[in-house]
C-alpha cells in the first residue's frame, strides 16, 4: 500500500502551543504518526524532550489523551492500560474499536533506562506500538552519551568521540519474535505513515524506531532536520526494514542500496553536516575513523540482508 502526502489527514494531533524546539524531529514524526493512528488512540510519555515541550498545565499541545510516566517503566505502564482495556471490553463496558495505546518514547527511555519493562512487553506480545523516536542521545538534559549514540560521536559525556558501538535495539526486538518490527525516517513520511498503519492493525507488540535528528545535540541548522535525515539514509547509516512475523524485508532507498542497484553516498557527505563529529573531520587519522564506520555499517547491513533471506520452516 502507498500513499501521497496530499491523502493524508488534515487532522493535526500536534496542536498550536508546543513548546518545542524548531525544527523538532519529536514533533515532525508525531504529526505523521497522529495522521496514521486517528483520533482513537491513547499516548503514553516517558521523561523526554515531547515531555518537556508539552505546554503549560493545564493545556497540551497534543490533543489525545496523554498519561506521563516514569522513564523505566513505557512497557509496563503501556502493557497494563491495554489489559485493562481488553477487560472492560470482556465486561462488556467499553464498545466499538478498542483504542490503540502506544508509547512515544526517546532512545534513553528505550536503549537503557527503559530497555528491561519493554523487552518484558514484547515477552508478554503486550497489544502496543513502542515508538522509539532515536535522537542518539539525552537531548533533553544536557546531551550525554546514550546506548544509541553512534561510534566517534561527541557528546557532554564522551566530548572526545564515544568509543564503543552503539546498540541495535530494533534488532533485539526481532529476537523477542514479536509480529512487528519497524525502522522509519522523518524524510521518508510515507513510508512511516504506511508502516504505522499497518502496525495498527496487527494485534500484540509492534516496535517503530523513528531516527531523529536533533539540531541542537547534532549540532546542525534548525532547518536541516528532515536533509540530515536524508543524508543519513542515503549513506546507509540508517537502514529502512520492517519485518512481519519474523520475515525482513528493505524499505524505499534501503531496498535498492542492499540489493546493489544503487550505491551509498559517501558517509562524510553525512558526518560533516553535524558538529558532534567536527573533531573527526579535523583529526589526522580522520580516514582510518571512516574506514572504522564503514566497517560497522557494511556488517548491520550483511546481517539484516541475511536475515532477510531466510525462510521460516513452513516457508520452505
Amino acid at each position: 500500500m502507498s500513499v501521497t502526502i496530499k491523502e493524508l489527514s488534515d487532522v493535526e494531533y500536534v496542536v498550536p502551543g508546543s513548546a518545542a524546539c524548531a525544527g523538532c524531529p519529536s514533533t515532525i514524526a508525531l504529526r505523521i504518526v497522529g495522521k496514521a493512528l486517528g483520533e482513537n488512540a491513547i499516548m503514553l510519555m516517558t521523561p523526554s524532550c515531547a515531555v518537556a515541550s508539552i505546554g503549560l498545565l493545564p493545556k497540551s499541545c497534543y490533543s489525545l489523551p496523554v498519561l506521563n510516566i516514569c522513564f523505566a517503566s513505557a512497557g509496563a505502564s503501556a502493557g497494563g492500560l491495554t489489559l485493562a482495556l481488553d477487560a472492560l471490553y470482556e465486561k462488556g463496558r467499553f464498545k466499538g474499536e478498542k483504542p490503540t495505546v502506544f508509547n512515544w518514547t526517546g532512545d534513553g527511555g528505550t536503549y537503557d533506562i527503559g530497555l528491561q519493562g519493554i523487552s518484558a512487553a514484547a515477552e508478554r506480545n503486550d497489544d502496543i506500538i513502542h515508538f522509539c523516536f532515536n535522537n542518539e542521545a539525552y537531548s533533553n538534559t544536557g546531551v550525554q552519551r546514550s546506548g544509541a549514540t553512534p561510534l566517534f560521536a561527541s557528546t557532554t559525556t564522551t566530548p572526545a568521540g564515544k568509543q564503543m558501538p552503539k546498540k541495535n535495539v530494533a534488532q533485539i526486538m526481532l529476537e523477542h519474535r514479536v509480529p512487528y518490527v519497524a525502522t522509519a525516517s522523518l524524510a521518508y513520511p510515507q513510508d512511516l505513515y504506511r508502516k504505522v498503519e499497518k502496525a495498527k492493525g496487527i494485534r500484540g507488540f509492534k516496535y517503530i524506531e523513528i531516527h531523529a535528528p536533533c539540531y541542537t545535540a547534532w549540532k546542525f541548522g534548525s532547518a536541516d532536520t528532515v536533509e540530515v535525515s536524508r543524508l543519513a539514509v542515503q549513506s546507509g547509516a540508517w537502514l529502512l526494514w520492517e519485518a512481519e512475523n519474523g520475515k525482513l524485508s528493505f524499505n524505499a532507498l534501503t531496498a535498492q542500496i542492499a540489493s546493489g542497484k544503487k550505491e551509498p553516498i559517501p558517509l562524510e557527505e553525512y558526518l560533516k553536516t553535524q558538529g558532534r563529529f567536527s573533531h573527526l573531520m579535523k583529526n589526522p587519522k580522520k580516514e582510518e575513523f571512516l574506514a572504522q564506520m564503514q566497517r560497522e555499517l557494511k556488517a548491520e547491513l550483511a546481517a539484516l540482508r541475511h536475515r532477510a533471506e531466510f525462510k521460516p520452516p513452513e516457508e520452505e
